[in-house]
This record gives C-alpha cells, structure tokens and sequence, in this order.
C-alpha cells in the first residue's frame, strides 16, 4: 500500500491522546466526534495525499493533515485563550525535527519533514455558546521504504 496519510493521522492521535489538558483536566481526541462530546475536543482529519517525487526507485508523498480545536463558552462567559493554550500545547507535540518524527517504519515508510502550514481561528456566536476554534494544517513529506 502507497496511501501513507492515514498512518500519519493514527500517529497523531496517539501522539496527543492523553497528553493534553486544560484546567486540569485531559482533552479528548477524535477522528469523528460523536454525539455526546463536550467542549473542549480535538478533532484530526485527513486533507489530502499526493506524490511529489516522480522518480522511478521511489514513492515519495506530501500528506496534509488537519487538527481543529473546539472549545465553547456559554454566551460571553470565555474567550479563545483556551483554544490558544491547546493549539500551543499541540504544536509543541508534532512540530519536531529528525528525532521526534513519526515511526511508521512497521508499516514501510519513513516520516522526514513535519511542518506547521498553518494555524487559522475562528469565533462563531450560536445561541446556546460561542465557539472558538482553531484549524493547524500540519505537512509531512514520507517515503516508502
């Protein structure tokens, strides 16, 4: 199998699962959020796959991946510092160099780049909460090995 994203997106689930908290308490982590989830969550999802080396000895792809942080107050009762702390708390996890890479090597690939394409927020007033979010799309180059 060439179609490595998915592996990645496994990666950092179980790179943050259990590793962030706010007030005390740790934040869940989800591929699909289910029904009955509470602010704050953090959500991991799959954005696109592509090969970038056309090279006939080697399989090399670009995987894009999107981690989006959910947290919500009741009317003015919050701001997005909460969703500022867990971003920063995320970063801090996945962004590394050579010796925090992934290791898919059980599943013949080989993580070499990890880069934070972007960081985007967003507040929305619903009319039970205000929802602050924030959207990091992180890059990873892969080879297969």
């Amino acid at each position: 199998m060439n179609e490595s994203l998915h592996y990645i997106r496994q990666a950092i689930i179980n790179r943050l699962d259990g590793s962030l908290t706010f007030g005390g308490s740790n934040v869940p982590i989800y591929n699909r959020v289910p029904a009955t989830a509470t602010e704050p969550y953090v959500k991991v999802y799959s954005l696109q796959h592509r090969e970038i080396d056309q090279n006939a000895s080697s399989f090399t792809s670009l995987c894009e991946t999107r981690i989006e942080v959910v947290t919500a107050f009741d009317g003015d009762d919050g701001g997005e510092y909460q969703s500022n702390d867990l971003t920063d708390q995320i970063i801090n996890l996945i962004r590394t160099r050579s010796n925090g890479y992934y290791d898919l090597s059980s599943n013949n690939f080989s993580v070499y780049t990890c880069e934070i394409e972007s960081i985007k927020y967003q507040e929305k007033e619903q009319e039970d909460k205000t929802y602050f979010r924030s959207f990091i799309t992180v890059s990873n180059r892969i080879e297969k090995v």
